[in-house]
Parts: structure tokens; sequence; C-alpha cells
């Protein structure tokens, strides 16, 4: 059985439970109508006990859920190869990106859209950086290795409170130190 067959059979088991409370609920409501208070409560017993029922299939179905995603990704990992990592000293060091990266900040008025950032980035960098700096990333093929390198730059000038941490989403903004680092030449 995979995934999907499983996934459906829960389905199925979870709707002929629905179906078996929606009965419960008539003979109750039935009962009630008819003044048979003990079939009544009798009927509701029988509805809790089943909604519990229902409960325990539904946190079996996520917990196979879970342990399918867990399976399926250990192989997907063993059947995909990764191309080796790139050996160190061949892409241009997140040191190099400092200087560029507070400067760009600057001249964009304190703050910006990260795209905007690394466009002027990759500007002031254009002699510096190599050819394997602009591969893909070999985990993600969608993302170019500078740009990967500058935003690692970008979490550690926030470590050192070279750049806001509380900058909203998606947007670079330099700090006070940030600007006072870059006048006196210490990045």
């Amino acid at each position: 059985m995979d995934r999907n067959e499983v996934h459906t059979a829960f389905e199925i088991l979870l709707e002929e439970v629905e179906q078996v409370v929606i009965s419960i609920n008539d003979a109750g409501a039935k009962a009630f109508q008819k003044g048979d208070y003990d079939e009544a409560r009798r009927m509701i017993e029988n509805a809790t006990r089943l909604t519990d029922f229902r409960d325990k299939v539904k946190a079996l179905q996520n917990e196979w859920r879970n342990l399918f995603t867990s399976y399926a990704l250990e192989r997907e990992m063993k059947r995909r190869k990764y191309p080796e990592r790139l050996e160190r000293g061949l892409r241009t060091s997140e040191d190099a990106f400092r200087k560029p990266i507070l400067e760009a900040l600057v001249e964009l008025g304190g703050q910006a859209q990260i795209s905007d950032v690394l466009d002027l980035v990759e500007k002031k960098m254009r002699g510096i950086m190599n050819d394997y700096d602009y591969q893909p990333l070999p985990s993600d093929p969608d993302i170019i290795r500078w740009r990967n390198t500058a935003q690692w730059c970008r979490n550690t000038m926030v470590r050192e409170r070279l750049l806001k941490s509380d900058s909203p989403r998606g947007i670079w903004a330099i700090s006070e130190e940030g600007k006072k680092a870059l006048q006196e030449g210490k990045v």
C-alpha cells in the first residue's frame, strides 16, 4: 500500500464513522422528542465514545502522514546525489561582503528590500567575485552562491548590531553602529 492508498483508507474509515455518528445523533434526537431520556442519554454516551474513536483515527492518520513523510524524505535523500561541496577558499568570503552591504544600505537611504540591496552589492563587487560565486548552490539550484553568502554575512552583521534586527521581513536596515563602523573604516 502506498501513501495514497493508506490515506484513502483512513478517509473511508472516517466517512463511515461520521455516518454512524449521524445515525446516533438522529436516534438520540428522536428519543429526546419522545421523552425517552434514558435512551437519549445512552445515545449521547455512544456518540461521545464514537467521537473519541474518530479523534483517535484522525490522530493515527496524522501519525501515518508524519511517518510516511519522514520515510519518503529519507528515501529521497538516499536517492538524491548532491555535487561535492565547494573547496574552501574558492568562493568569495563572507567578510568581503560586509563593506559593500553597508555602503549599499547607506546609498539606498538606510534601508531597502533585499533584492535592491543585493543588486547594488553585486555592482560594487563586480571585480571581486569570481565564477564560483555565480554558480548555483548544490543544495538548491535556484539560489546563486554569492547571494547566499551575502545573506549569511547579513545575519552575522545583525548579531554584531551593524544591521538592525527588527527591520520588517524582506527589508535590510543599517543601524547607527553600522553607520559609525563604515565611517570609521572598521569594516
